[in-house]
């Protein structure tokens, strides 16, 4: 007696399926975004929190430096005399606070021009960065999840634009970063490479961290996978990370850990996007 056959699925209905698991994959992105952020939200508020404060604290200092600056100034001119020596020194105070002013504020544009970087939609469309800069304001970021607890490095090379999805780039790296992060126990180093391949970009991202399990390799890029406690890892950064790089940019992703001595993670796309329709 022959057993009931199903009938082969449609091409239409392998096309809906298709376009469903896409969709799909494109909410989970963007759910794991949305979480990158949460995540990094008290940190970004304790960075841009500390010279809000130096700032507010220089301002009231000013603003009596000022008052008591107009008062010498006043009694001089009503005596016909030069300005006194105090003066002068409020004048070389205000402008010491104004330069201490100027550090902080351009902490927290650094520090906002990153999240925007990362977090914006406006660059949704393929188009060709400066990877460096994208580096910088993610470094930015990310530096907020860590505090100092971490020394980051930079060794760029000569590196041309690189035609990419900017916003999805910044995530690679934003997820490979912070993992390098938690991956060091205490203080410890990130070192952030580029190269020129021969139409190809490489991004190294090195931690002196506890480095990969030898039996957790070959699971690293697994959706779900994750050694970190619950809470803290989902599972789904190294494996959105190696989406982004390999199947959106037609690019390759790998590493290479020693255990106890750190890990590097080398992300490689090509210089134009294959997708691009250039001949």
């Amino acid at each position: 007696m022959n057993e009931a056959r199903e009938p082969a699925m449609s091409a239409e209905e392998m096309l809906r399926l298709r376009a469903e698991l896409e969709a799909a994959n494109r909410k989970l992105t963007e759910a794991y975004k949305l979480m990158s952020l949460g995540r990094l939200v008290s940190g970004i508020v304790h960075e841009i929190n500390t010279p809000i404060g130096s700032i507010l604290s220089n301002n009231e200092v000013t603003t009596r430096s000022l008052e008591k600056l107009a008062q010498f100034l006043g009694e001089a001119q009503q005596r016909g005399t030069p300005p006194p020596a105090k003066a002068l020194e409020i004048v070389e105070t205000v402008r010491g606070l104004a330069a201490v002013d100027k550090i902080a504020c351009e902490r927290i544009s650094g520090i906002i021009r990153g999240l925007k970087t990362y977090a914006r939609v406006d660059e949704a469309d393929l188009r060709k960065v400066d990877l460096h800069e994208v580096i910088r304001d993610t470094l930015k970021l990310s530096g907020c999840e860590y505090r100092r607890r971490v020394a980051v490095e930079t060794d760029f090379g000569d590196i041309p634009l690189v035609e990419c999805y900017p916003q999805l780039m910044s995530q690679v790296l934003l997820n490979l970063l912070v993992n390098a992060g938690q991956a060091i126990e205490g203080e410890g180093k990130i070192v952030v490479r580029t190269r020129n391949e021969d139409g190809w970009v490489r991004i190294s991202i090195s931690d002196n961290g506890r480095g990969i399990q030898p039996e957790h390799r070959a699971r690293i890029f697994a959706p779900g996978f994750t050694t970190k406690p619950v809470g803290i890892g989902t599972g789904l950064g190294l494996a959105i990370t190696r989406e982004i790089v390999v199947d959106t940019h037609k690019g390759e992703i790998g590493f290479e850990s020693e255990v106890g001595a750190g890990t590097t993670f080398h992300v490689r796309i090509p210089v134009e996007h294959p997708g691009s329709g250039r001949p």
